[in-house]
C-alpha cells in the first residue's frame, strides 16, 4: 500500500489530538483512503512535556525545517496558530511542494490570499476545515454538497468562549467579569481573552465563511467588529423582557452588489434555533437559493473536535495524492480567476432594529427630550420601558427602536449623551427579527 508522508508543525493541545487520532486510527485511515498515513515528523520548541500520546522514536524535533523542506513528507499540518512565523512556515512548506492542512484562522483572514496564490503556482492544497466551528463540517458542505446554491446570507456564533460567558450572565444573573473568572478557571477562556471576547477570533471565523458562500475577497480590517464586555446582565434582563436572548453574532448577508460583514452582540427572538445554542457550543446558519435555510451545531473547539477536522483535511487530500488528481477544488470553491472583490457595505449604512438603554435623571420631560432627538434623526420607537422611579436620582430608560439607518442612530446618540439629565454613555444593541 501507498505510503503518504505527513509532518506536524506545533504540538498543543490540538496538535496532540491529532497524532493521537492519526496514530490510533490508522488502520481507519487507510482503508478510507487507499494509502498508509505516516506521521514522520513533529516540530515544536517544547518535546519534552508530556502530552498524554505516545510518539514513536525520532519522530519528535524542536527544528520545523525538518518538516517543512524533508523531500519525503507529503502534507504539512501547520498547527501554531498567529500570524508570525506560521505565515513563514505555511509558504515555505508550500514552496517546497506540499499541501498545507491548518486551523489557523487568524493567517488566513489576514494573509490568505497570500497563500492560496502560493499554493495554485505550485499546484498543491490548502484545506482549513478546522478553522472555523472545530469539528462542525461547514466549510466542506460550502465548497461540496451545498456548492450549487447562490448563497444570501450565512451568519452565527462562531465563539465558544463568549457563548459560555454570556449563557451564564442570561440564566444566572451574574455579571460579565465574574463569569469570564470562571471561564478562565475552567479552560474556556485564554489568560489574555481579548481576542475571544472582543470580537476578533469570531471576525476571523466570519471572513473565510463570507469568502466561500460569496466568492469574495474580504479585507480583514474593514469588519466591523464590537465584542460582549460591554454587554451587562441589566441589558440581558431587559432583553428577556422583550422576548429576546443576546448572543454574538457573526453576520454575512448580500446587499445589492456589496456584502454586510460584521461582528457585534445581538438581540435575537427567543424561540429561534440560534438563540437556543447555549454554552460552548457553535451554531453556522447559511441560507441558498434552492437548499433553503441550513443550519449546523457542534462543539467549535477544543483538542478532540478540532483534531477530527484536520485529520478530515488531511484523508481529503490523501485520497487526491493516491487518485493523482490534487487541486480537484480550489481553497475557496471557486476557480482562483473567479475570487471576486465586493465591496463591505460600511456599518454607518446598515438598516437594523435597535435597542437602547440611556441612564437619565428621573425628571419631567426627560422622556420628551430622548423621543424628539430621535424623532429629528428619522427613528420611530416602537416600545419603551422606564425601570423603577426615583425622583431626582438616575434611572434607566430603555427604547426599542423600528427599522432606521445606523449612521441616524449613532447621530441621535451623540446629541442624548450631550443632554445634561444623561448620566454616561448611552448603550446600542442591534436586533435581528429576521434571521433567514
Amino acid at each position: 500500500m501507498e505510503e503518504i508522508h505527513v509532518g506536524l508543525v506545533g504540538f498543543g493541545t490540538v496538535g496532540a489530538g491529532v497524532a493521537k487520532l492519526l496514530l490510533q486510527n490508522a488502520t481507519l485511515l487507510s482503508e478510507k483512503t487507499g494509502a498508509r498515513l505516516v506521521l514522520k515528523r513533529i516540530a515544536d520548541l517544547d518535546i519534552v512535556t508530556d502530552r498524554g500520546v505516545v510518539i514513536p522514536d525520532g519522530v519528535l524535533t524542536t527544528d520545523a525545517d525538518e518538516v517543512l523542506c524533508d523531500p519525503q513528507i507529503a502534507v504539512v499540518i501547520e498547527l501554531i496558530g498567529g500570524y508570525e512565523p506560521a505565515r513563514t512556515f505555511v509558504l515555505r512548506a508550500i514552496e517546497h511542494g506540499k499541501h498545507v492542512v491548518t486551523a489557523n484562522k487568524a493567517l488566513l483572514a489576514l494573509h490568505g490570499e497570500e497563500i492560496y496564490a502560493a499554493a495554485a503556482r505550485r499546484g498543491v492544497e490548502v484545506l482549513f476545515e478546522a478553522a472555523v466551528g472545530g469539528g462542525i463540517p461547514v466549510l466542506s458542505a460550502i465548497k461540496g454538497n451545498l456548492s450549487g446554491n447562490n448563497f444570501q446570507t450565512v451568519l452565527g456564533i462562531l465563539n465558544g468562549t463568549c457563548n459560555y460567558i454570556l449563557t451564564r450572565m442570561t440564566q444566572e444573573g451574574a455579571d460579565f467579569g465574574e463569569v469570564l473568572k470562571t471561564a478562565q478557571e475552567l479552560g474556556y477562556a485564554e489568560a489574555d481573552p481579548t481576542f475571544d471576547i472582543e470580537g476578533i477570533d469570531t471576525a476571523h471565523k466570519i471572513s473565510l465563511l463570507v469568502s466561500l458562500c460569496f466568492g469574495t475577497r474580504v479585507d480583514f480590517k474593514s469588519i466591523y467588529t464590537e465584542g460582549i464586555s460591554s454587554v451587562t446582565a441589566l441589558d440581558i434582563n431587559f432583553a428577556r423582557d422583550f422576548g429576546y436572548k443576546i448572543k454574538l453574532l457573526a453576520i454575512g448577508k448580500r446587499d445589492n452588489g456589496q456584502i454586510e460583514v460584521r461582528v457585534h452582540p445581538t438581540m435575537i427572538p427567543v424561540g429561534h434555533p440560534i438563540a437556543d445554542v447555549d454554552g460552548v457550543f457553535n451554531s453556522i446558519r447559511l441560507t441558498g437559493d434552492f437548499v433553503g435555510a441550513v443550519m449546523f451545531i457542534g462543539r467549535g473547539a477544543g483538542m478532540d473536535p478540532t483534531a477530527s477536522a484536520v485529520v478530515g483535511d488531511v484523508v481529503e487530500v490523501s485520497r487526491s495524492i493516491v487518485a493523482g488528481a490534487t487541486r480537484r477544488t480550489a481553497p475557496l470553491g471557486y476557480l482562483d480567476d473567479r475570487v471576486a472583490t465586493l465591496p463591505i457595505k460600511p456599518i454607518g449604512e446598515i438598516i437594523s432594529k435597535y435597542y437602547l438603554r440611556f441612564s437619565a435623571q428621573d425628571k419631567p420631560g426627560v422622556l420628551a427630550k430622548i423621543a424628539g432627538a430621535l424623532g429629528g434623526h428619522n427613528i420611530s420607537i416602537e416600545s419603551m420601558i422606564q425601570q423603577g422611579r426615583s425622583a431626582g436620582e438616575t434611572v434607566p430608560i430603555v427604547i426599542m427602536t423600528h427599522e432606521a439607518k445606523e449612521s441616524e442612530i449613532r447621530a441621535a446618540l451623540a446629541e442624548i449623551d450631550g443632554f445634561d439629565v444623561i448620566n454616561g454613555k448611552s448603550i446600542l444593541i442591534r436586533i435581528e427579527d429576521n434571521l433567514e
